[in-house]
């Protein structure tokens, strides 16, 4: 009896013992796993875009994500799309909210920028320091973190907890690269600028030579003197980010592999992954998975906008809309509506809530032609699911402020565009559109209906087969970056590699 108690005893220890080792193991494997932690800029844009590269890397299961979003565009997103439902799909991903430091009733829009900076910064960036600092004694400790350009005390905070840093800048690389060359233009006398002459050449921002003029720089640029917090924050901004392990641009090679080049002698370690809404798709497609639409906005879309698309003729409408942040005056809106309606062009106008200032959303008052002939040729939403919207048949031309996504959504859709710029990038990515990638007209500094209207016959009709066939030659660019083999493709991957190799 003796001899089969002893022989259950070491059966029950082995068992314990085997328990116990794979306990340990799952430990370690956990620990093992990479673990991304992701911070964008409050807006729109940047949400977006960021999203979409989460989305990217959950697809690959062994990689970890926490997606940190302020209380309010989490709100926002909650209340307008599925994101909560798209996202438990993979439960290697979750959501963490803190505050902005802001009034609920703070519009957000393109004119409190530096408030929403400044919120994040002394509300935001604490909090954030303490979850890097404290994720270190957790079972999934970070990796590494993925934030917005824009934050410079990342740098401080990644550096102390000893975590690498890849700073994902969601703007063009050709408007960071002005940012960057800021110095240069104040050493040179460039700014602030002396006369009130916008179109005089600009010849210190390297590679853009020739022709960038005053007015395609920057919108801070404009400021009357170098003490505005913008540039200042901007310098510091092109101090810090370079010293970033990493890089991460929503482009491609062909599209800007000039203004790359000069990124990488500044940063060597560049990945270049976009255009990332057609990188997802494409993913979805190798992987089987189905294509079904997503939406990652701040605002509800109204999807009937598709149903009146569906009845007008191929390339046949102007797409209109400024985006998220851009507003316009009462006088501008008009100015837009009666070019529109004067170009017998037909139309389909994003008015977002708050767009247009010092107008309350019943008190437009049109006029009776302009009613009357809007009903006839035209569409007006409130927000329009943008990505299927630049992807229908029926489009043929897109007025746009020239934002960073919609621009690239616009040019793998090969929809040409008439850029109407508001701040930031957007007066230097117009100027590319216009005179570098001849992918539309570039409309800046001007709102007035007789050139509204000759614009958009020039775009929609005089050079219309010329402009539609440059936009097809860049969209087959962009699709092919994304596609196995791509540079994006590549870009990618690299990416998903390099974070595999920070955890060994």
């Amino acid at each position: 009896m003796n001899m089969i108690w002893v022989s259950k005893l070491e059966i029950t220890g082995s068992i314990y013992q085997d328990e116990t080792s794979i306990r340990v193991q799952e430990i370690k494997l956990r620990m093992s796993v990479p673990h991304v932690l992701i911070f964008p800029l409050p807006l729109q844009g940047p949400v977006n875009c960021m999203l979409k590269l989460a989305e990217l890397l959950c697809l690959n299961q062994d990689i970890h994500v926490t997606f940190l979003n302020t209380e309010h565009i989490q709100q926002r997103l909650l209340n307008c799309t599925d994101v909560q439902i798209r996202f438990e799909k993979y439960p290697n991903f979750k959501f963490l909210t803190v505050p902005d430091g802001l009034p609920e009733d703070n519009p957000r829009n393109g004119d409190q920028i530096r408030k929403i900076i400044e919120g994040i910064e002394e509300v935001s960036s604490p909090l954030f320091r303490e979850m890097v600092t404290c994720a270190s004694t957790t079972e999934k400790p970070l990796t590494c973190l993925i934030v917005d350009g824009i934050f410079t005390f990342a740098l401080d905070v990644a550096q102390q907890a000893g975590i690498p840093l890849l700073y994902f800048d969601t703007i063009s690389p050709c408007g960071l690269w002005t940012y960057l060359s800021v110095p240069k233009l104040i050493e040179a006398g460039e700014i602030p600028f002396k006369g009130n002459d916008l179109d005089a050449l600009v010849n210190s921002v390297p590679g853009m030579e020739g022709f960038m003029r005053r007015r395609d720089l920057p919108s801070f640029c404009r400021a009357p003197n170098l003490d505005s917090r913008i540039i200042q924050l901007v310098i510091k901004e092109g101090k810090h980010i370079v010293q970033a392990q990493g890089l991460i641009f929503n482009t491609f090679e062909a599209l800007e592999g000039s203004i790359l080049s000069q990124f990488r002698a500044l940063c060597p370690n560049i990945y270049t992954i976009g255009p990332l809404h057609s990188q997802m798709k494409a993913k979805l497609a190798s992987q089987c998975l189905p294509k079904t639409a997503t939406s990652n906005s701040l605002w509800k879309e109204d999807m009937s906008c598709m149903d009146w698309l569906d009845e007008q003729p191929n390339k046949s409408v102007l797409f209109v809309s400024i985006g998220s942040l851009a507003t316009m005056s009462k006088a501008q809106f008009f100015e837009f509506w009666y070019g529109l309606v004067n170009s017998k062009t037909r139309f389909l106008w994003v008015q977002r809530p708050g767009s247009i200032t010092s107008l309350e959303e019943d008190d437009i008052n049109a006029p009776r032609e302009l009613s009357e002939s809007t009903k006839e040729r035209g569409c007006i939403v409130s927000w329009a699911p943008q990505e299927e919207v630049l992807a229908h048949p029926s489009i043929g031309g897109f007025l746009t402020h020239s934002g960073w996504n919609s621009t690239l959504e616009s040019i793998a859709e090969g929809v040409p565009m008439i850029c109407w710029p508001y701040f930031v990038d957007q007066q230097v990515n117009s100027r590319h559109i216009g005179e570098v990638w001849k992918l539309g007209l570039d409309m800046k500094d001007v709102c007035d209906r007789v050139t509204i209207e000759r614009m958009v016959r020039e775009l929609m009709e005089v050079r219309k087969i010329e402009f539609l066939e440059r936009a097809k030659q860049m969209s087959n660019l962009a699709i092919a970056s994304v596609g196995e083999g791509g540079s994006s493709y590549q870009g990618l991957d690299r990416l998903i590699e390099d974070i595999r190799l920070m955890k060994i």
